[in-house]
């Protein structure tokens, strides 16, 4: 699975425990993120991380795009709810195409857990289906 990572600044230290924890799970994916965060994972793991430009700059869109493409299945976003982000207009076009195109979306911990533990038992399965049917469209 193509698994799409992103954290805003007051997250990006617990996103990175995330994938500290959960590196078993995710070293068997493609993984994806934005800039600064990614490079924040890569430093204090092994996982090989594909990097696009830092949120602000574009890395949401870029995620959205992919997503729009058939190309990502799970994005798990560790948002601040607490703080404004300049790029907010970014981060609810990415949120909404999570719920137009059937991609499991985490923005926290609690949800992030739920959607890594449902990845290694093999319960996303559907996404495939889904994959196929929205390319014959």
């Amino acid at each position: 699975m193509n698994i799409a990572l992103i954290a805003h600044d007051q997250k990006k230290d617990l996103l990175v425990n995330f994938a500290i924890a959960y590196e078993y799970i995710l070293n068997k994916h493609n993984l994806f993120a934005t800039g600064t965060t990614g490079k924040k994972i890569m430093e204090a793991t092994s996982l090989k991380i594909h990097r696009y430009q830092s949120g602000p700059y574009g890395g949401d869109q870029q995620i959205g795009a992919d997503i729009a493409n058939n190309k990502m299945d799970m994005v798990i976003f560790f948002r601040d709810p607490m703080t404004a982000q300049s790029h907010e207009p970014d981060i609810q076009a990415l949120i909404r195409l999570c719920d137009v195109y059937m991609i499991p979306v985490a923005t926290n911990l609690a949800t992030g857990e739920i959607l890594i533990k449902a990845l290694e038992r093999g319960d996303l399965q559907w996404r495939e289906y889904v994959k196929e049917k929205r390319s014959n469209i």
